[in-house]
């Protein structure tokens, strides 16, 4: 099977595991990503991304001129894309730039014009109600109308779609696997020294940024009503709140036992994730639904529970967005914005750590199975093959 996938998002080696792994499932899958040759993320200044061709035999990284370099709806591909739609010949195109993105109208518009009958593919995360103005409704209507199958990172997400028109296969799977080589159990005594972290102290853990609907103003809450209870606050991260989270914990006379650490780099976080009796992601939908777009903010994934499941450390989430379908029975689950359900929470794993263990295998368990991106590569290629050979 030929496989094409299109996106920024692989710009970045380290987002590549999955689609790798996919290329090494069977002997005649090829997978070829075309990248854009240059990128600007965030637009930052001076930061043009200038991207390499790379051959990995069944495995192929390819920049091709592309116009936009920061916008991901309005990136669209040069004139080389099409030398390489014609040498490559593929049976699935997948574009991962969401359902109104130039770059699938282009795949799609090509695929038609060069007679391949590939299966047009798109991922999206969105999980927000939106209705559109002309003409982005008409280029969302040509892009649905064309689509083989979706991949949506999120339940919600496939919900929106149903409701945008859209009847044909829908599969809900994330973009991005944990890397179980990296993100595995095991022991940080030095790092917990460094951090003064004592062995019998009860490491409440948050990765993420520091921002309101992460939920973790609730956080500080709760463990403030836990008071009694022999705990420490590991922040992960950084974010417009860190002044409001030091001056509540100063305020409650917790102070020394707030850990603060700036983001480090993706491969250490591990590290910290295995110092963690518990990872708690507390998000909070903030999304209001407006007549003519969605204003706001719904968790799509929550990747940080995965690599803590991987980790065998339990977790703890809110009910937003995904989380829950997530975390399923691996793990204990919230209201969102309720302090007090997420003490009861926290202080049943701290109560009981025969039951925070079982949470762990549970998780790690889950992780495995379904989370590594062996196994997501593996419930792609089943859905390619679902749609090739469909009629």
């Amino acid at each position: 099977m030929k496989i094409l996938v299109a996106s920024h998002t692989y710009i970045v080696d380290l987002n590549c595991e999955k689609l790798r792994a996919l290329s090494q499932l069977e002997p005649d899958i090829e997978v070829t990503v075309v990248v854009p040759k240059r990128w600007n993320p965030g637009g930052v200044q001076n930061k043009i991304i200038e991207t390499e061709y790379r051959d990995e035999g069944s495995f192929k990284i390819v920049p091709v001129s592309n116009f936009s370099q920061n916008h991901q709806g309005l990136l669209t591909f040069g004139t080389d894309l099409i030398s390489l739609l014609k040498q490559f010949q593929p049976q699935i195109i997948q574009v991962e730039q969401g359902s109104r993105g130039l770059a699938y109208t282009q795949m799609i518009t090509l695929n038609k014009l060069l007679g391949f009958k590939a299966k047009n593919v798109f991922f999206t995360w969105w999980n927000l109600p939106y209705e559109l103005k002309l003409p982005v409704a008409l280029l969302e209507k040509y892009n649905l109308n064309h689509s083989h199958g979706i991949i949506s990172g999120n339940q919600d997400g496939a919900e929106v779609l149903r409701q945008r028109g859209y009847q044909g296969v829908i599969k809900v799977m994330p973009q991005l696997g944990v890397d179980e080589r990296l993100f595995t159990p095991k022991a940080q005594p030095e790092l917990a020294t460094s951090l003064g972290i004592k062995k019998e102290e009860f490491i409440v853990g948050f990765v993420g940024r520091f921002v309101p609907e992460k939920g973790l103003l609730t956080l500080l809450k709760a463990l403030v009503s836990l008071k009694n209870q022999p705990w420490k606050l590991l922040l992960l991260g950084r974010g417009e709140l860190q002044a409001e989270l030091t001056k509540i914990a100063i305020e409650n006379n917790i102070k020394e036992r707030l850990i603060l650490v700036e983001s480090v780099p993706h491969n250490q976080v591990t590290n910290y994730i295995n110092l963690m009796s518990t990872l708690v992601l507390p998000s909070e939908t903030t999304y209001k639904f407006k007549t003519l777009t969605s204003v706001g903010w719904k968790e799509q994934f929550g990747h940080v529970l995965i690599e803590a499941m991987a980790c065998q450390v339990p977790v703890i989430g809110s009910d937003s967005g995904e989380i829950p379908y997530v975390i399923g029975d691996a793990g204990l689950i919230f209201p969102e914005g309720d302090s007090q359900a997420l003490a009861n929470c926290l202080l049943q794993l701290m109560e009981k750590p025969d039951f925070a263990r079982t949470l762990g295998e549970r998780g790690y368990h889950k992780a495995m199975i379904k989370y590594t991106n062996k196994a997501l590569a593996k419930q792609q290629f089943n859905f390619y093959q679902e749609l090739v050979n469909s009629h």
